[in-house]
């Protein structure tokens, strides 16, 4: 979906510089065709196994699953704890990471019947509090199964969203996690193409150029000249 907005440097609203923001981007680095996995089910896996490590390590976990076809949760949930470990190690924190993989599976099997459609077909606030009560998920976690995998209309809000968009000035640097995904959700079209795209865009800026040392130079943002909008700052704490 294409949202219509003014020339860069005119925007006078937080709504109109998210959306310029977001075309900045994508003009710079195309669609970034996220998340990147075979079946919903396989996203599940990677917010899991890519918690506190890299994607390359996860997608090695991914990997040693699905070679020993083990990469669904129906099959997670009958295997032992410690085989399970030695499949994710590629992902590090094994043990946690294999609990983790091994309580969501129970939970998705007792509540929904490993379906996702079931899952899809319940109110997505709901599911989102079942998941903040699992081993290991927190609201990023959550929010990336939400949006990656069951479509919801849920903004993902990690490291790099928190960096970038403070550093610009749209949000405190102490703003909280829930503050921020507000801020989001109140400034952009509740989309789900768009929040997933927006957020992989993000990850993407954030990987490459806003570093705890920021490289700015070469940012797409930096000649974007967006507006900058400061005086809402207070009510993001």
């Amino acid at each position: 979906m294409k949202y219509s907005v003014p020339p860069i440097g005119l925007a006078t609203c937080p709504l109109l510089n998210m959306i310029k923001i977001h075309h900045t981007l994508l003009s710079a680095f195309g669609p970034q065709n996220w998340w990147p996995a075979d079946t919903p089910e396989e996203v599940l896996f990677g917010t899991i196994l890519t918690q506190n490590t890299s994607w390359k390590n996860a997608k090695n976990a991914i990997s040693a699953l699905k070679t020993a076809g083990k990469l669904n949760f129906e099959a997670v949930s009958q295997m032992g704890l410690d085989e399970l470990a030695l499949l994710v190690k590629p992902a590090r924190f094994l043990n946690q990471k294999a609990k983790a993989l091994k309580v969501f599976a129970d939970y998705f099997g007792n509540n929904y019947n490993f379906s996702l459609e079931k899952m899809r077909g319940v109110n997505y606030l709901v599911v989102r509090n079942e998941l903040l009560n699992l081993h290991r998920i927190g609201p990023e976690t959550a929010d990336s199964m939400l949006l990656y995998a069951l479509e919801k209309p849920v903004f993902v809000i990690d490291a790099y969203t928190k960096r970038i968009f403070s550093r610009h000035g749209f949000i405190k640097k102490e703003a909280s996690y829930d503050a921020i995904q507000k801020f989001f959700m109140d400034n952009l079209p509740k989309d789900v193409k768009l929040y997933n795209e927006f957020h992989a865009l993000i990850v993407r800026t954030g990987y490459l150029f806003c570093k705890p040392k920021p490289l700015c130079d070469h940012c797409p943002l930096l000649n974007s000249k967006i507006q900058l909008h400061r005086t809402q700052e207070e009510n993001f704490d």
